[in-house]
């Protein structure tokens, strides 16, 4: 009988308030999805990370006046260098090979570039990539060396703008939760007010106060685990929309990892969690503090 008054006074209390009850679950969700697009931002880059950094190699560009002693010093090093477990060296040739098949799109490009005109090169594979400054040190400037340059910068680089996207997507929802908050609190206090009658009566007859507050603070949860579902909904309509067509050839190229359906399947129970925990507390903290059942 007790858990039938409390459930019907829960969907009492979301259609008499149900314009606000709305706004509540608009805003909610609305922060939920950037949260959810941060946790997805922040899988993304350990999965790029995984795809990309075992692959990472560090190229000792070679000055065309090397001598066969120096480059063979320099073999020798990196051999024996603990940083290193496999080299390979790219003679002017088969790097000019390499290169008309990474610019095949740019026959102007080609025709104007001759083996001569690239370095041999040695392409040293790290056992951790981020360490490559290491190998910097150890042989810019050394005999016969005109340049080292590792890729794991140019790919630093990516991962830092991933890491602002997550970032800015965080705060975004920080703001909105904090929106959610207020808006949670605002409609408690509403809530509170039309049924003041009925919760002053229930204390009389002997009523506890927690078995008062928790047709309210089940009304937020219900909202808030809506807004969660509503948020994760955005989500797959973003991942529809825009991931799948706007980045639809460098996901199918493998450059970038594909946002499935089941990666945000799994961040949902997270999401959901993170509504309903949200709209409870804010509930509580405002029928503790503002009103009186």
């Amino acid at each position: 009988m007790r858990a039938n008054f409390v459930l019907s006074e829960v969907a009492t209390g979301l259609r008499r308030n149900l314009a606000m009850t709305v706004a509540m679950i608009i805003t909610t969700a609305i922060s939920l999805c950037f949260f959810g697009a941060g946790l997805l931002v922040a899988q993304q880059i350990g999965e790029m990370r995984a795809l990309y950094y075992d692959k990472l190699q560090v190229s000792i560009y070679l000055k065309d006046n090397i001598t066969p002693q120096q480059k063979d010093a320099l073999q020798k090093q990196l051999a024996e260098s603990p940083e290193v477990i496999g080299t390979e060296f790219v003679t002017k040739e088969q790097a000019y090979e390499r290169f008309k098949e990474l610019f095949r799109t740019q026959p102007q490009l080609v025709d104007t570039t001759s083996a001569a005109d690239l370095p041999a090169t040695f392409l040293v594979k790290l056992k951790n990539p981020e360490r490559y400054t290491v190998i910097s040190q150890q042989f810019t400037g050394a005999p016969g060396v005109d340049q080292v340059q590792g890729q794991s910068e140019a790919l630093d680089r990516i991962f830092s703008g991933f890491n602002g996207i997550r970032d800015a997507a965080i705060v975004i929802a920080l703001i909105q939760a904090l929106a959610s908050l207020l808006l949670i609190s605002n409609t408690i206090q509403v809530a509170a007010f039309h049924r003041r009658a009925e919760t002053g009566i229930m204390r009389l007859v002997g009523a506890s106060r927690w078995y008062t507050q928790l047709p309210f603070m089940l009304e937020a949860a219900v909202a808030g685990l809506a807004g969660a579902l509503l948020g994760v909904g955005l989500l797959v309509t973003g991942k529809i929309l825009f991931l799948d067509k706007t980045l639809g050839e460098p996901i199918r190229a493998g450059i970038i990892p594909d946002v499935s359906l089941s990666s945000i399947l799994m961040i949902t129970p997270w999401v959901a969690l993170a509504g309903v925990t949200l709209a409870s507390i804010a509930a509580y903290v405002t029928l503790r503090l503002y009103v009186r059942l």
